[in-house]
């Protein structure tokens, strides 16, 4: 069963009973998604649904890649497909195709997200992509031992572990979120 609009809305609304203050930068996505806007494919415009995945290894680091598209250091993460059964599945599934990772020692430190972001992302013409929105889920996963495998080459450069005060530094407060992801 593929993701929909009320499953979104619903993941949106659990995260914002928990993080209130977020409510006046969230307000676009919440509208769009109770007036019934499609979001879960790519191609669902003006705004669409991505997931992130923060893998925390033994409390003490992060595991970013070096994303192709965007020349930066991000979380593992990207689109939803039609075959991915909940937002956490498709932050799991994306982990585990960008960095290998194996995905039997990779446990979520929450079933809800620790961060939910909203914002505009530049066109791309060589994906046929017009400028638009993305509203990004992203979870933390905690592993004792997982290591990076083999990398998905078409869309990131490399994966590596980071510190945690590195990766905030990088990433920005997501990261110290995810540590302190609430169970």
């Amino acid at each position: 069963m593929a993701i929909d609009s009320s499953d979104i809305l619903r993941a949106l609304s659990d995260y914002l009973d928990v993080y209130p203050d977020e409510a006046v930068s969230l307000s676009v996505p919440v509208k769009l998604l109770t007036e019934g806007a499609g979001c879960a494919s790519r191609f669902d415009l003006p705004m669409h649904v991505t997931v992130g995945a923060l893998l925390v290894r033994g409390g003490a680091e992060v595991l970013l890649v070096d994303h192709l598209a965007y020349g930066i250091l991000l979380q593992p993460g990207g689109h939803l497909e039609s075959t991915d059964a909940t937002l956490i599945d498709a932050a799991v599934r994306e982990l585990v195709e960008e960095t290998g990772v194996d995905p039997a020692g990779v446990v979520p430190a929450s079933p809800l997200p620790v961060y939910v972001e909203y914002g505009q992302v530049p066109a791309r013409p060589d994906k046929g992509e017009p400028e638009h929105f993305h509203l990004d889920f992203g979870y933390c996963f905690v592993t004792a031992s997982a290591d990076v495998g083999l990398i998905q080459e078409s869309e990131v450069r490399g994966a590596a572990w980071y510190p945690l005060a590195e990766a905030e530094r990088l990433v920005g407060q997501r990261i110290a979120r995810a540590v302190n992801a609430p169970a």
